[in-house]
């Protein structure tokens, strides 16, 4: 950008969580973002009076839809963009037939460029801006992604994936392949533009506690990059764990004996939690992703974000992409919604606000960039998703007919799709996919 711009549009964000304050949506039906040549929002209200005390600005006009805060997705996988659709399967019978063969092609640098470029594509294309990103088990691989995420311009926070057993052999490392990959990938990426990276052991199952301590090492020795694995996934997956790990208490406890638990950390799915385990996470700062298409696909179970919320854990959404349905965190956010209502009391009502703070500063919070991203507050980057469903669409028509902005919210979980993203920037800058 060389200068600054007024947006004019219907814009709704979430500055605190609808879990702790009723009334956290916020929305402005006629709004107006003033945002410097910087990419900053420097004042976020009604346009007319964003206007007067601004007269002179360049006014970009994106009414006649939804300005939203840019999705942040919490967990999903590079390697497996072109592995969506592998329906019918539990996740381990799913990693064996579909995931891990996909994800040993990457080995090959050219392949994995165009998976990398397949990828963004897809991500940024459903208003994603910021995403935690398991990356490939190849460190060219992940060093190509975050050239590609680079290019694109996405937030990405991205590592190393790491395992040493029960895999592919190929796909397989060493602890000290592990330490020195990621160390080197480290110093190469992390703070570099707006890459971050993420210590990335698969799962417990694959990795072992060597591989653990090497993650750990990395860790400690940069103390700014985050943690990501799984946890809790599959009941299958849960009982090998635990064969593997005859001493732990419980899944959690492989990581938190490797000293890997911390506010820098982001378990997904967490379907089969104990109480001991939300009580440790809680305490931590540590979030859990909530993959809900991934879930439902998988048969993994239904997430008890009840449960999660009472102890005080930090949830946020993620799409996964390969055991999902797709990138879109509006999808997300429906299935969410639908799987809540089926559990009963033992679920939550979740409103529009609870989902768009789910698809936004929910994932801001868990990767620690709530300062920077998440809601329209003035001071933070201008990261923005504009849904401008082309007419004659059923959101186009619910849309056009919705009584408040709150109803118009809605209607764009229910029927939003990707096809609906009409416009996407990050840090001020207008995203262009070739």
């Amino acid at each position: 950008m060389t200068t600054s711009v007024l947006y004019r549009a219907t814009f709704l964000h979430t500055p605190t969580s609808p879990f702790a304050v009723p009334d956290a949506l916020h929305a402005q039906e006629d709004g107006g973002l003033l945002v410097d040549s910087g990419g900053v929002i420097q004042e976020a209200g009604d346009f007319a009076a964003v206007r007067a005390a601004q007269p002179d600005v360049p006014v970009t006009d994106l009414r006649g839809g939804l300005l939203l805060p840019g999705f942040v997705d919490t967990h999903v996988h590079y390697p497996q963009v072109r592995v969506i659709g592998g329906l019918g399967l539990p996740l381990l019978a799913w990693l064996d037939h579909e995931a891990l063969p996909e994800e040993a092609r990457l080995a090959d640098d050219v392949y994995a460029r165009s998976v990398a470029q397949d990828f963004l594509r897809g991500l940024v294309g459903a208003g994603t801006t910021t995403a935690l990103v398991f990356g490939s088990h190849f460190a060219s691989a992940v060093h190509i992604f975050f050239e590609e995420a680079a290019r694109v311009g996405l937030r990405a926070v991205a590592g190393q994936v790491v395992s040493d057993r029960l895999l592919r052999d190929e796909l397989h490392t060493t602890p000290e392949r592990a330490y020195a990959e990621g160390k080197a990938l480290i110093e190469r990426w992390h703070g570099v533009g707006r890459a971050l990276y993420a210590v990335t052991p698969r799962f417990s199952l694959s990795a072992s506690e060597g591989i653990l301590a090497a993650c750990a090492a990395l860790m400690t020795e940069f103390p700014e990059v985050r943690f990501t694995s799984h946890i809790n996934e599959n009941v299958r997956e849960v009982e090998v764990v635990r064969s593997l790990f005859p001493e732990a208490r419980d899944y959690l406890d492989t990581y938190e004996r490797a000293g890997l638990v911390s506010d820098r950390a982001v378990l997904a799915h967490n379907v089969h939690p104990s109480d001991r385990e939300l009580g440790v996470m809680a305490a931590s700062g540590c979030t859990a992703a909530h993959c809900p298409c991934s879930n439902s696909a998988l048969g993994s179970g239904f997430f008890p974000l009840q449960r999660h919320l009472t102890a005080g854990v930090r949830v946020s959404l993620g799409s996964d992409v390969g055991g999902g349905t797709g990138f879109s965190l509006l999808k997300e956010g429906l299935q969410a919604h639908f799987m809540q209502n089926l559990m009963g009391e033992a679920g939550v009502a979740l409103s529009p606000a609870h989902l768009l703070y789910l698809a936004t500063l929910a994932g801001a919070q868990a990767l620690g960039l709530e300062g920077q991203v998440g809601s329209f507050e003035p001071g933070k980057a201008f990261d923005a998703v504009h849904l401008a469903p082309p007419p004659g669409t059923p959101l186009d028509a619910a849309l056009r007919h919705a009584p408040s902005p709150e109803r118009a919210l809605a209607a764009a979980f229910a029927t939003g799709t990707a096809g609906d993203v009409a416009g996407v920037w990050i840090g001020g800058e207008r995203v262009t996919l070739g």
